[in-house]
């Protein structure tokens, strides 16, 4: 970074990739497409997106790598393969130094972390340069590419909304 005083660094927001659990319908073309731009095979195995179905409840989630501020993959990784991009925030993976201990798939909260069964090197979401292949060819919009701000006021009015029909609700009720 320049010290000079009189440059400004442009702020840049960082995206992420929102997932909206009620608008999945488990298709599973987000893992087709992903495998398909990363591998060019159709192998839902090899996408960096997996989609976990939660049957009792009729529910799909797409999972994938949330590319965490401190995220624990970099610091487990002996070899520094899993890098943090200092102005995006993304966690990079660099397979030439990859040496497949998995270490960073046995801390992945999310599980996001795969591994290819002919190398046994591990891969991870890269948000495919920005613009994510899985958000474009995601229909009901259950996957987007969203600037963190947004998301973040987004669940914060969801919340209220929560709280305000709980207030309604119990303010509705005879007393007793």
């Amino acid at each position: 970074m320049s010290s000079d005083p009189n440059l400004k660094r442009e702020l840049i927001v960082p995206k992420i990739l929102f997932i909206d659990p009620t608008k999945c319908t488990g298709c599973r073309a987000c893992e087709i497409v992903c495998s398909l731009a990363k591998e060019g095979v159709i192998n839902p195995t090899k996408a960096r997106v997996q989609v976990i179905k939660i049957e009792p409840v009729s529910l799909s989630v797409p999972m994938v790598c949330q590319h965490c501020y401190d995220a624990p993959c970099i610091a487990v990784c002996p070899v520094a393969a899993l890098s943090q991009d200092e102005v995006l925030g993304l966690v990079n993976h660099d397979q030439d130094l990859c040496i497949g201990c998995k270490s960073c798939v046995a801390v992945c909260p999310f599980g996001a972390i795969g591994i290819d069964t002919k190398t046994l090197k591990v891969f991870k979401c890269d948000l495919c340069g920005g613009d994510p292949t899985c958000v474009q060819f995601c229909e009901t919009e259950a996957i987007r590419y969203l600037d963190a701000t947004t998301v973040n006021l987004r669940r914060k009015r969801e919340a209220v909304s929560k709280l305000a029909d709980l207030l309604q609700r119990h303010t509705m009720q005879p007393a007793v």
